[in-house]
């Protein structure tokens, strides 16, 4: 049973027992669907000489409003600098808390780019990639994006799938991934300089990932920055979707903050 407090004043007989029968199902998790109301993190793991760990808020209904990744100040220094066979230097899977397992999201993965990665001019910044994935790590394992995999790599959503403005460019596929999706009405695509974005990822014309982006350089400036996030207007996966997303610094806990937050379920 859940550690809950109740209080009440001089109600009437019957608001007191309309509120104790509220305080009884609350407790005992009726129409709850991920726990109390509250903020949960999930396991710590090392990220340069720093840490990384993800959380999930809920409401009072249990339903989650916000997920997201802390990071200490730390992660900043001792990156590693030598790239994988794929161009990444460094790639940090966490794990989601328990109470985020209505969600619909899987895990998050974070990927530092000390070179970013193409297209040239626009994202070969060194940067962080952070992938809120709807799929499994399996399912992940089973995307090539070569031979016969490549078409369905390539395969767009139909068009209601889309969010709004967004397209779906050749050469965007990556191995266990998928192929990305960008809104060509971001600053970086408009000779200003990438600090941060948010990207959509996509395989076999299904939504895999959510995927906010943002440059060492930009996480330095100690930011406070939330943004709208375009939509489709349908979705393949059930799940909770932001409506916008946030990159911030917490001084009083010294991390950086990036979260999809105002999360609908669709």
């Amino acid at each position: 049973m859940r550690n809950c407090r109740m209080t009440a004043g001089g109600s009437l007989g019957l608001i007191l027992a309309a509120a104790m029968v509220a305080f009884i199902q609350g407790c005992a998790g009726v129409g709850n669907s991920g726990g109390t109301a509250g903020t949960y993190d999930g396991p710590v793991r090392q990220m340069g000489n720093g840490r990384a760990y993800t959380f999930v808020t809920l409401d009072a209904a249990g339903k989650p409003t916000a997920i997201g990744i802390r990071m200490s100040e730390a992660v900043l220094s001792g990156l590693p600098t030598g790239l994988t066979h794929d161009g990444h230097a460094g790639e940090y899977v966490l794990s989601l808390p328990k109470e985020a397992e209505t969600s619909g999201y899987n895990h998050v993965e974070i990927d530092w780019n000390p070179k970013g990665h193409p297209p040239p001019g626009v994202y070969d910044i060194p940067h962080f990639d952070f992938h809120f994935y709807l799929i499994s790590p399996e399912q992940r394992n089973r995307i090539t994006a070569k031979g016969d995999d490549l078409a369905r790599t390539h395969k767009a959503p139909a068009p209601d799938f889309m969010p709004e403005g967004y397209i779906l460019p050749e050469g965007t596929e990556v191995p266990r991934m998928g192929a990305h999706a960008v809104d060509p009405a971001s600053p970086e695509f408009h000779k200003r300089v990438f600090t941060k974005t948010f990207v959509y990822g996509f395989y076999d014309g299904s939504m895999a990932f959510l995927e906010p982006m943002a440059t060492r350089a930009f996480l330095e400036t100690k930011p406070n920055v939330t943004d709208p996030v375009k939509l489709p207007k349908a979705y393949a996966r059930q799940a909770y979707y932001p409506t916008r997303y946030s990159v911030k610094y917490d001084g009083a806990r010294r991390e950086y903050v990036i979260s999809l937050e105002d999360l609908i379920y669709r």
